[in-house]
């Protein structure tokens, strides 16, 4: 059997490796002590902190869903649960999203932004925006834009939302029909069609025990096993100086690649280099005990540094043994330490304790204009060789749990057509 290095043990990792192991002879190299990556938990003191976020399972891919449940027994291991998302804006909860539920506003902004979405729905002819900042403004108006997009985005991605391009943002975020939200807003009807209105959560363990169940049956996975170095061959791969691959899957960080590949040739030296500059924000994570509540996500577009609450504690009351109380995860995106982050909770609602933290160097992919034509110029080059980049920091997409493993799926496609 050829023999194929995955580098990186987070959940595409993982994926790619139990998806290519009937054909080929797998290896996963992981530089941390424990398999995870993005959706790795931690038991502190009974109670479970997603370490990033809090990570969910749900997909509207039927292969997604079909390879995904065959590795548990959905009834037993997983509880199902709808989403129910606030905002809390000016110290109020709206619904999620905000633009179905702008009946909930104070009566001002409310008769605002209805006039300025009517005045949009007037506007003849398909709209064509080249920036997220035009998108927003174009689709829900300037009130709306100021009052909540605008600071929550401004929040999670740091950057000028002019450079964000919106042909990234396509299919990763719902399009508005104004139409449909000028009806919502006067049936009063509720939002059903979000990717997550409905969602899958482990009965005990979260997110790691996704991922280590679906590791089982893999023989040769190596923690704390960084890789220092490629070498590109007539025949392959070799890893950090002694291991031979036929091929390799690359899971990592896709802007350290310049400094640990060496090719053959010069071909490759340019679109290395050209990505090795690219954006992303990082995530300080605060876990906290909460008072009782029955929200899965809470928004914060204001009054704090924080941009969401994810209230992990509620997916699972296994989730809460170690505490009397639920258990919640407040994120914020940049770095910030312990102190600064406990200073900010005491601004929001539940009487927040702290528990642990925890700061992630790179959570959120940043792109601007020209970032996806080099993402595609260097995927193009390395697979050429029999080398291949699948998840976010790969392919620097926001990829959530169910995208990483589609993306993996596509990698697997590949590798068998070009075997």
């Amino acid at each position: 059997m050829k023999k194929i290095a995955i580098i990186g043990a987070g959940i595409s990792g993982i994926s790619a490796a139990k998806l290519l192991a009937e054909d080929f002879d797998i290896s996963v190299f992981e530089k941390e002590s424990t398999i995870g990556g993005l959706i790795k938990c931690e038991d502190i003191n009974g109670n479970l902190f997603h370490r990033v976020g809090g990570h969910v399972f749900n997909t509207k891919v039927k292969e997604v869903s079909e390879w995904f449940w065959k590795h548990f027994d959905k009834e037993k291991d997983f509880l199902q649960a709808k989403r129910n998302a606030k905002i809390l804006l000016n110290n109020t909860l709206i619904d999620y999203p905000l633009e179905n539920y702008l009946y909930q506003l104070d009566e001002k902004s409310f008769k605002k932004i209805m006039e300025e979405l009517q005045e949009l729905s007037k506007a003849s002819g398909k709209k064509t925006y080249d920036n997220f900042e035009d998108f927003l403004k174009g689709s829900f108006g300037d009130k709306l834009y100021h009052l909540y997009f605008k600071p929550y985005n401004a929040k999670i991605w740091k950057t000028d939302l002019r450079n964000i391009p919106l042909e990234w943002l396509e299919g990763k975020l719902p399009m508005p029909d104004i139409e449909e939200i000028l009806i919502n807003n006067k049936m009063r009807k509720e939002e059903e069609e979000m990717v997550h209105a409905t969602f899958y959560y482990p009965k005990k363990g979260g997110s790691q025990f996704i991922i280590n169940t679906i590791a089982k049956g893999l023989k040769k996975i190596f923690t704390n096993t960084p890789i220092k170095s490629i070498q590109e061959t007539t025949d392959g791969f070799i890893l950090s100086g002694d291991r031979h691959f036929d091929k390799v899957v690359f899971t990592g960080d896709v802007r350290q690649l310049h400094s640990i590949y060496r090719g053959m040739g010069d071909d490759l030296t340019e679109a290395l280099q050209s990505v090795k500059n690219l954006k992303s924000n990082g995530t300080s994570n605060i876990f906290c005990e909460t008072d009782d509540n029955d929200i899965s996500w809470l928004y914060l577009p204001d009054i704090t540094k924080a941009h969401r609450i994810i209230y992990t504690g509620n997916f699972s009351s296994m989730n809460n043994q170690g505490s009397k109380r639920k258990t919640c995860v407040v994120e914020f995106s940049g770095k910030y330490s312990f102190e600064e982050m406990k200073e900010e909770i005491k601004m929001l609602p539940g009487n927040l304790t702290p528990l642990a933290y925890n700061y992630e160097p790179n959570s959120y992919v940043i792109h601007e204009k020209d970032t996806k034509e080099k993402i595609n110029h260097l995927k193009n080059k390395l697979e050429l060789k029999g080398f291949y980049l699948t998840g976010r920091f790969a392919e620097w997409e926001y990829y959530n749990m169910d995208k990483s493993i589609e993306a993996s799926m596509n990698v697997r496609k590949k590798i068998l057509k070009n075997s």
